[in-house]
C-alpha cells in the first residue's frame, strides 16, 4: 500500500446529546493508529465531521495520498458537492437559511484543499460488517459514553481486526440514492472474542455491547459455518 487509508465515524446519544468520534489510520509502513474524542452536547453530524477532520489533521504533514472512508453521506455529499453552492451563496442554503456546522465545513474544506488531488473520498455502508468501519464506530460510541476506548497504535498485525479494503458489498455510491437493504442471509450472526471466550450474537447491538471499549476484543459478522471457521482460524482460535 503506497497511500494512507483513513477511516472515520461519529456517534451521538440523542441529537443533540453526548457524542464521540473515532478514526483509524492505516499507514504505508504497516502501522495502525487509532484516534478518538468526544463532545457534550453535540450532534451526530458534527461528530462525523470531526472524525474526518481529525484523520486529515493527523496526516497533514505526510506526502502520501489519502483515501478517506466514512459511512456519512452528509460528509461525503457535503464536501464533494454542497459546499461549493453554500460558499457561493454566502453560506446560505437554497432556502436562505444559515448552513449548519459552517465552522467545521470551512475547516474540512481547508484540509481537503491542502491535499488537492491527493485525497479521495469513499462512502461505505454503516454496520455492513467491514471491520475497520465497525472499529471506528466502537471508538465513537465509547467516547460518547465517556468510556475508555483503549486506542491502539502499533504494527498492523497486532491491531486485532482485518485491514482489508471495503469490497463492493460495503460501498455506497456518493450522493446516490439509498437502495433498500438486501435481506440478510438466513443464519447470519456475529462472533465476538473477549478474554479468551467466544460468543455468538444474533444482532450487532448485542455484539457491540460486549466488545465496545474492551482491549483486544475481536468481532465479525458471518453468514455460514464456513465463514465462521475462516474467521476463527484468522484469529488463531
Amino acid at each position: 500500500m503506497d497511500s494512507i487509508h483513513a477511516y472515520c465515524d461519529g456517534a451521538c446519544s440523542g441529537n443533540p446529546g453526548p457524542g464521540g468520534w473515532g478514526a483509524v489510520l492505516i499507514l504505508p509502513e504497516g502501522v495502525v493508529k487509532e484516534l478518538g474524542g468526544g463532545e457534550r452536547p453535540t450532534t451526530n453530524n458534527r461528530m462525523e465531521m470531526l472524525g474526518a477532520i481529525s484523520a486529515l489533521r493527523a496526516t497533514a504533514d505526510r506526502p502520501e495520498p489519502v483515501k478517506l472512508f466514512t459511512d456519512s453521506s452528509y460528509v461525503v455529499s457535503g464536501i464533494t458537492m454542497w459546499v461549493h453552492g453554500w460558499r457561493r451563496r454566502g453560506w446560505q442554503t437554497m432556502d436562505g437559511k444559515p448552513v449548519l456546522n459552517r465552522d467545521l465545513w470551512e475547516t474540512l474544506m481547508g484540509l481537503a484543499a491542502a491535499r488537492r488531488d491527493r485525497l479521495t473520498w469513499v462512502q461505505v455502508k454503516g454496520h455492513a460488517g467491514h471491520e475497520v468501519n465497525e472499529r471506528c464506530d466502537e471508538i465513537a460510541v465509547a467516547y460518547s459514553k465517556n468510556q475508555n476506548a483503549d486506542l491502539y497504535e502499533g504494527p498492523a498485525i497486532g491491531c486485532g481486526y482485518s485491514l482489508l479494503e471495503p469490497g463492493p458489498a460495503h460501498l455506497r455510491a456518493p450522493g446516490g440514492p439509498r437502495k433498500p437493504s438486501s435481506p440478510k442471509p438466513k443464519g447470519g450472526w456475529y462472533l465476538s472474542w473477549v478474554g479468551g471466550k467466544l460468543e455468538k450474537h444474533t444482532s450487532w447491538p448485542e455484539c457491540q455491547a460486549r466488545v465496545s471499549g474492551v482491549s483486544g476484543a475481536k468481532f465479525k459478522k458471518v453468514s455460514s459455518p464456513e465463514e465462521e471457521k475462516a474467521a476463527l482460524e484468522g484469529w488463531g482460535v
